[in-house]
Formats: C-alpha cells, sequence, structure tokens
C-alpha cells in the first residue's frame, strides 16, 4: 500500500496532479469522508489545514481561512459540481443546507489563498469545491440514518443508475437539530430533493442537467452580537451544461425565498428591537434571484505552452422589506491565463482577469506561480495572487432599523447601504514545498503565505440616529505557516 497524488481541478478549472497546480489544494476523499464521522460540510472542512470552522448556533456555522476570521465569515467562495452556492446578494454560504448528503460527495478540494483569476469576485479567501459522484458510480438504492445528541437527526436515500449513455441519480434527505439554549427547541430543520442527469455523446463530451430545492423551516442563527434570526427559507436551483476535455458551457439558476424574524437576548428584549423599514420585526421577506453563464475553453500550443481563455456572466437580483426597493446588479468577466513549461521541470504560469460590476469600477485579478521540481518526488511553488470582494447588494442598498428604548425614550438608528463603496482587495504571496519520502508511503506540505487586505467593508454608526457601510482605512496583514502530514504504514 502506497500514497497516490490527488489529480484536482479547482486550480485551473482542468483535471492536474496537485504538484502541477498553480495554488495550494487540499484534497478531502470520498474514503476521507467516509472514516472520519463527520454528519456535516463543516465540521468535515476541520480537518484541513489553515480553515477555522466556528459552529454559531444550532442552526449556523461560519468557516473562514488562513486567519480572516469574523462573525458572519463572507469570503470564501463554495462551488457544487461547478454551481456557486455563495449567496452573493447577501455575502454568505448556507453551510447547512447542501444540495447533497456526504454520500454522494466524490472529492472535496479546498484551494487556500485568492483564485480571482478564475473564478472573478468572492473567491477571495479561497474556493471550496465540492464534486460529487457520478450516478453510474450509485447504482442501486443507498439509505443512511444517524441520530445524536441535542436531537441531530441526518436522514438521505439515494438511488442511481444507468441506461445505455444517460446516468441519473435522485436524493432526499432530511435533516434537524435541536438549540443550544433550549434542547426543547428547534434550531434547524430542512428537507431536500436533488436529481441530477447526465448524457455521455459519442464526440467525448457530456451533457449534463441538475436540479432541486431545499426547504428549512427553521434556522436559527446569530444575526448579531445581541439579536438571534430564525430564518426559514426555500432554495431552488438549476443546472445545464456541455463539458468536453478542454471546453466546457455552464449555465445556472438559484432562488432563495427567507422570511427573518428577529429575537433580541432576553437581558435586553425590552430595550432593543430590530426591525425592517416598516418597523417589523417579524416575518421580514428577501426574496435573492442568480442567473449565471460561464464557459471556458483550453488549449495546448507545442510542447510548452496551454492558454485558457474563459468568461462569465452573472445576474443577481434582491427584494425585501430590508433594502430600499428592488435592486439588480450585472457582473462580467473575462480571463487569460498561460502554462509555460520553460524546461521539464519548471513551469511558469501566468494569468489576468478583468471583472466589471454595476457598483465599482472594473477590476484586474492577476496570478503568477512559479513551480519548480528538481526531483520527481519534490515540489516547490512560489505564487502571488490578487482578488476581490464586490459589496453586496444588502451593503449597497440597506434600510435596517434599530429602536433602543430608555427609561421609557426611544431612539431609531437606521442603517442604510451606500452605493460609494470599493470593492475589498487581498494580494496574497505563497511558498509551498511538497516532498515524498519511504517509497510514497509519505508526503509533508510545508505552507508559508503573506496576505495584506485592504478596503475592509464594514457597518459603522455615522450618529445616534443614522448608520451606513464604509471601506475601513488603512491594511490587515496577516502571515503565517500550514504544515500537513500524510503518511501510509505498511501493512504485516
Amino acid at each position: 500500500m502506497f500514497l497516490r497524488e490527488e489529480t484536482v481541478v479547482t486550480a485551473n478549472w482542468r483535471e492536474q496532479p496537485i504538484s502541477e497546480a498553480p495554488s495550494n489544494v487540499y484534497v478531502i476523499s470520498a474514503e476521507d469522508i467516509r472514516q472520519s464521522g463527520a454528519t456535516d460540510l463543516p465540521t468535515l472542512l476541520r480537518r484541513v489545514p489553515g480553515l477555522s470552522v466556528i459552529e454559531m448556533s444550532g442552526g449556523d456555522f461560519n468557516v473562514s481561512m488562513r486567519g480572516n476570521n469574523q462573525q458572519r465569515a463572507n469570503r470564501i467562495l463554495l462551488l457544487i459540481d461547478g454551481r456557486s452556492s455563495y449567496v452573493d446578494t447577501q455575502g454568505l454560504v448556507p453551510w447547512k443546507t447542501l444540495p447533497v448528503s456526504l454520500l454522494e460527495i466524490k472529492q472535496i478540494e479546498v484551494l487556500k489563498g485568492p483564485a480571482s483569476v478564475i473564478y472573478g469576485f468572492n473567491a477571495f479567501d479561497g474556493v471550496i469545491n465540492i464534486i460529487t459522484k457520478d450516478p453510474r458510480d450509485m447504482k442501486g438504492t443507498t439509505l443512511q440514518a444517524g441520530a445524536g445528541e441535542y436531537g441531530t437527526v441526518r436522514t438521505a436515500a439515494i438511488h442511481g443508475g444507468a441506461a445505455g449513455d444517460l446516468g441519473y441519480r435522485l436524493s432526499i434527505g432530511h435533516d434537524q437539530q435541536q438549540q443550544w439554549r433550549d434542547r426543547s427547541s428547534l434550531a434547524f430543520r430542512a428537507d431536500r430533493i436533488n436529481g441530477q442527469m447526465n448524457y455521455q455523446l459519442n464526440n467525448g463530451g457530456s451533457v449534463a442537467l441538475e436540479g432541486g430545492v431545499i426547504d428549512s423551516n427553521r434556522d436559527d442563527f446569530p444575526s448579531a452580537d445581541f439579536v438571534r434570526s430564525n430564518a426559514p427559507y426555500t432554495l431552488g436551483y438549476a443546472r445545464v451544461g456541455y463539458e468536453r476535455d478542454d471546453f466546457f458551457v455552464r449555465a445556472f439558476w438559484s432562488q432563495n425565498n427567507l422570511t427573518s424574524s428577529y429575537e433580541t437576548i432576553p437581558p435586553l428584549a425590552p430595550f432593543i428591537v430590530f426591525s425592517d423599514k416598516n418597523g417589523n420585526s417579524s416575518h421580514i421577506p428577501f426574496l435573492t434571484n442568480s442567473y449565471d453563464l460561464v464557459s471556458q475553453y483550453s488549449h495546448a500550443i507545442g510542447s510548452a505552452h496551454r492558454v485558457t481563455i474563459g468568461t462569465n456572466y452573472r445576474h443577481n437580483t434582491l427584494s425585501g422589506t430590508q433594502i430600499s426597493g428592488f435592486s439588480q446588479e450585472d457582473r462580467f468577466g473575462v480571463y487569460l491565463q498561460d502554462e509555460w513549461r520553460l524546461l521539464k521541470n519548471l513551469t511558469f504560469t501566468a494569468g489576468i482577469r478583468m471583472d466589471t460590476h454595476t457598483e465599482i469600477d472594473p477590476t484586474y485579478s492577476p496570478r503568477v506561480a512559479l513551480i519548480y521540481a528538481p526531483h520527481p518526488n519534490h515540489t516547490v511553488r512560489l505564487s502571488g495572487s490578487v482578488a476581490y470582494r464586490p459589496p453586496t447588494l444588502v451593503e449597497t442598498n440597506a434600510d435596517v432599523g434599530t429602536t433602543t428604548t430608555i427609561f421609557g425614550f426611544s431612539t431609531t438608528n437606521v442603517g442604510q447601504g451606500s452605493h460609494n463603496l470599493k470593492p475589498e482587495r487581498i494580494t496574497s504571496y505563497e511558498a509551498e514545498y511538497q516532498g515524498w519520502f519511504f517509497d510514497h508511503r509519505m508526503r509533508v506540505r510545508l505552507t508559508m503565505f503573506d496576505n495584506h487586505i485592504a478596503d475592509i467593508i464594514e457597518s459603522v454608526g455615522l450618529s445616534p440616529t443614522s448608520g451606513t457601510w464604509m471601506n475601513v482605512p488603512g491594511v490587515a496583514d496577516i502571515q503565517g505557516a500550514e504544515a500537513a502530514l500524510s503518511f501510509c504504514p505498511p501493512r504485516g
């Protein structure tokens, strides 16, 4: 028995060994998932060096990368089979409500560091890409059920198969968990159904179609330091695409229909009320829709160059009573990258991406990487990259009221969005070593990084009666190192 180097797709949106990837990628395999005992994605991600996973309540997680922690973490892009599960309009990831169960996952690829050159906005701290199993690899029916403390219930039923060149999979599931502060009350409950089909074409390409619905009728999470939110929602999504080895085009749609009710923590409940622009603190609606079109083409020029070009367009809408009115934005990006093999053991990768956005000036996201392999078992990578997170539609169009009552006197602070925000920007430098030892029974990975984050967007109070969102002056510097060791002991 020996360890094998994983093949990943996330660094360049095409398959390549980890040692040839221009970014740091960590892989969690299906076997790792099975042996972990984890019941949800965030718990599984705790094993990844450099990731911080905070369980805020029975219904909410925050996942951050490389020390960039905050209560409502919003700087990691989550993909499921290439479809973004990041809610652009509000800047959040629904970590508890994945459309697939852990049983359906082939592998999870965690790209650490900015990746805007390929993925555009929101691939700020990194990308988590969930790749599901081919329906043909899940023939038959699989059932799973589990229960635990705090009323935890996890169930899933999956049926997959093939009919000629057509593969199909249908899955349903139910998850729930009680509150920490009150075990007799629900913190989270969700039901899901997901269907997927793919058809293999004679030219080696394939056509895929997927859709599903997640219905969460209880989702309890901290909305602020002193406010909790119960936000049941229904999430619908669809994906269609054509792919072959050197080209793909994909189209996505997702909708999040959410209703939020705010509960101030009991000691402050008589004094503070969180509300929408109509003065309501319960049953506050949010409706978001996102439409995506993504395409990429990669072509080898001789034996020394591989050029990749790509583009994407995204349209987001948001309506509700905690924003000033119906809001929408358009995003468009194009990118170009060249992987240049200078020598047999030396590769230089350089790419640049331009993104446009309704609210901000065009941004330019470069990435360069030098990969040197002095020996087949040893690789060194030096890289630098830039990424951006644009303001969300909430940050630009919010209309939120907070009423404070002291000794019978009430004051209402109205927080309003700003259209003068710049995108958050991260500039990152990395050095990584990967080495194999003892006939591929042990692998060592060592990484150092230096991140500089500017124009951080935060909500600020302007006066006792008004607030807004602003870019914070200055730069946040985060330096660190990561180490990972994998070992496969000999049998016998």
